[in-house]
């Protein structure tokens, strides 16, 4: 009876402040989807005009993004440098999941084949488990086509096929190369200094220099103001010859000490995380990993999948270890250059969605470029491209808060108040309906918008606050329940401010949302694409 009590009170605020939020997304679409549409249509550059410097456009990293960003561009007719530190596969354990949201965005670009030929996996959600209980977290594809789904792979495999797709334009050069610096010249940046494969010095040039050379960039800092966070690091294993409870879904075992996380990234391996806090990461070199896993993290392992862990621990070299960054968006508009990808911003990894947010990052920024035939001026330009960073906040926001927020969330602790955060989590997805709808629509990638994020961490709290409510409010249920308000504010809170504001709930309060082209006379209102999702 409590629990109907519950849910009908969080579905009367649910209609009330889902009629205001979907209101209010509809007037940023309104603004920014049909003016996108109309910009997207004009001429794009040609590919025989005049160029300053020996190249249009110079990319520095060759990953998800700089790869996918060659080709856009190159398909667009823009004469492209692409310096990357390793042509070589990355040998990664990030990067290996692509939300059905990020799926989508490969389509966008003409990249979708990319995910052919590498045995990906298809993903249709997870499974959530917590004390012998189990919620699944389905992707909400149905108003999709078949083949939309989430994909999981070896990451090396897919950087390679992106990159094989971007060198197969001829306007499209690769070159291995370690950029050391930005070439700068009265506060605009004209190019960059490279080393090459031989060890030679070499200088390129170009009117715009994009900088996506990942999570250990060496030249962010000129470009942006960057606050690195590592709340924790990801052990990594891969196990063989198993097979997951739900074939297509991954599953996500909340315990401790460490969340434990396992998806197929081929046809006969199973990734599986531990998330371990920054300040308890045993050694690998002795053995303390080993013993770790084994005896801490193997009694919480599904009863499928034991010995395979077993197994897959005492696998020479099998045990990686990778630090979860976190760094919010924090640009230092420079002329002549741009930063993007996990050089400009990172999120904890718990929900695969970095890719999902590079590539859509990608696409707004190809659409803002698409009607500029002159780069030539730094200045108007670098003003121009100023709206890229509030025209990303609706995905980057979105999926940003989300893993940051479950990651702290999910981590063991002794306090009863996270126990308490944890429980109602799963109890909120077990209401199923609008509520896990909602919620997995958010963490497929196919949701960008923040308020309704925020909408579902304010129906979250009041369930969380009803159950310890009920049935009858006495002193300690009140301050539990007060305890929980607090605890789940200081673990959103700070995130949503680390992401601004203003820009995430409010963007058309923000001037660079109106920038035009340089050089286009028309039309005061700019041509947005915050919301093509």
């Amino acid at each position: 009876m409590a629990e109907q009590y519950i849910v009908v009170v969080a579905s009367v605020i649910a209609s009330l402040l889902g009629f205001v939020f979907l209101k209010y997304n509809s007037l940023v679409r309104f603004w920014g989807l049909t003016k996108l549409r109309r910009r997207s249509a004009l001429e794009l550059p040609k590919e025989n005009s005049e160029a300053v410097g020996t190249t249009d456009i110079i990319i520095v990293g060759a990953g998800v993004a700089g790869a996918a960003l060659a080709y856009s561009l190159g398909k667009d007719g823009r004469q492209v440098l692409v310096i990357e530190r390793d042509l070589n596969a990355p040998n990664r354990i990030a990067g290996e999941s692509l939300l059905p949201g990020g799926y989508l965005k490969l389509i966008e670009l003409g990249l979708q084949d990319c995910v052919d030929e590498i045995d990906a996996q298809r993903i249709l959600g997870y499974i959530l488990y917590k004390d012998g209980k189990n919620v699944p977290v389905s992707f909400p594809l149905e108003k999709f086509q078949p083949h939309v789904a989430g994909r999981n792979f070896h990451n090396g495999r897919f950087v390679q096929k992106l990159r094989k797709k971007a060198a197969s334009l001829h306007n499209v050069n690769l070159e291995q190369g370690i950029a050391t610096s930005l070439l700068e010249e009265n506060g605009i940046v004209k190019g960059v200094h490279y080393k090459n494969k031989s060890g030679q010095m070499l200088t390129a040039y170009a009117p715009l220099t994009i900088v996506c050379d990942g999570c250990f960039s060496n030249l962010r800092r000129s470009l942006c103001y960057p606050k690195v966070d590592i709340p924790s690091y990801t052990v990594g294993v891969i196990l063989t010859n198993c097979k997951l409870p739900i074939e297509n879904y991954g599953a996500l075992i909340l315990a401790d000490p460490s969340p434990i996380l396992f998806y197929p990234i081929s046809s006969t391996e199973i990734r599986c995380f531990v998330n371990i806090p920054s300040e308890n990461v045993p050694s690998v070199s002795n053995g303390e990993m080993a013993y770790f896993l084994k005896t801490l993290v193997a009694p919480k392992v599904l009863p499928e999948l034991y010995n395979s862990f077993i197994l897959a621990i005492e696998k020479k070299n099998n045990i990686r270890t990778m630090p979860n960054k976190i760094m919010a968006a924090a640009p230092h508009p420079t002329p002549g250059a741009i930063l993007i990808g996990d050089a400009f911003n990172m999120r904890h990894g718990i929900t695969g969605g970095g890719m999902t947010v590079a590539l859509s990052d990608v696409v707004i920024l190809r659409d803002l470029l698409r009607p500029l035939h002159d780069l030539s001026d730094a200045s108007a330009i670098c003003k121009y491209l100023e709206s890229f960073y509030t025209l990303r906040k609706p995905m980057s926001s979105t999926i940003n808060t989300l893993a940051n927020v479950v990651q702290k969330a999910f981590s063991a602790s002794s306090d009863p108040a996270m126990d308490n955060i944890q429980q109602t989590f799963f109890g909120y997805l077990r209401l199923g309906g609008f509520f896990s709808y909602g919620i997995s629509a958010i963490f497929a990638g196919l949701c960008p918008h923040p308020l309704s994020l925020a909408f579902h961490f304010f129906a979250i709290t009041i369930y969380g606050v009803g159950r310890l409510l009920l049935p009858f409010p006495s002193p300690k249920r009140l301050w539990d329940a007060a305890k929980l308000l607090w605890v789940a504010s200081s673990i959103l809170l700070p995130f949503i401010h680390s992401e601004g504001v203003r820009q995430t709930f409010f963007p058309l309060t923000v001037p660079a949302y109106y920038r035009t082209p340089p050089g286009n006379k028309g039309g005061k209102v700019r041509e947005e694409t915050a919301c093509i999702n």
